[in-house]
């Protein structure tokens, strides 16, 4: 199963090599990687997926909090936290296909980013899903390059109480 944590650490040099080295140890494979400041200077944050079983999970967090330079971890589980992720795809474009190809980016809110004489580079940010699904629509039109960033989130503002209505929670 695939679980998504959020790590917040020191913003010291080492922190990150730390982290997925306990990973690599214990020969997890880290599916998505994102490491960027906070809203304090000296807090970094990494978010990662990883794909392992539940009980996995759990030694996971362990081994993880006790690292040097690490303050705290979470896991973002779905529905929970709001997930994001960016993409820049450089798509072909001769003239003929471009209308096409805009009509695809304003339906999923992506942006161009770059236009060339026979290609266009998309910008899109989305949930993950959302990205996956630009990326399929847009691959029979021929995917010259792509990047993604690899998922970033936190949890949901609003956290869920028992019968269902959102309970406002200020952190």
């Amino acid at each position: 199963m695939k679980h998504t944590l959020s790590i917040l650490v020191e913003n010291r040099p080492g922190a990150l090599a730390r982290v997925v080295s306990m990973f690599r140890r214990r020969s997890f494979n880290i599916d998505s990687l994102a490491v960027g400041p906070t809203e304090r200077r000296d807090v970094s944050r990494i978010t990662l997926r990883v794909d392992c079983a539940d009980h996995a999970l759990s030694q996971i967090e362990k081994q993880i909090h006790k690292l040097v330079d690490v303050l705290r971890v979470n896991e973002l589980p779905p529905g929970e936290s709001v997930e994001r992720e960016l993409a820049l795809i450089n798509v072909a474009a001769p003239p003929s296909r471009r209308a096409e190809l805009l009509a695809l980016a304003e339906a999923f809110r992506a942006r161009v980013a770059d236009l060339g004489p026979d290609a266009i580079v998309f910008e899109i940010v989305g949930a993950p899903g959302e990205v996956d699904a630009f990326e399929e629509l847009v691959r029979p039109h021929g995917v010259k390059e792509l990047v993604r960033t690899g998922r970033i989130g936190l949890a949901r503002a609003a956290a869920p109480v028992p019968d269902g209505r959102p309970q406002y929670v200020l952190r």
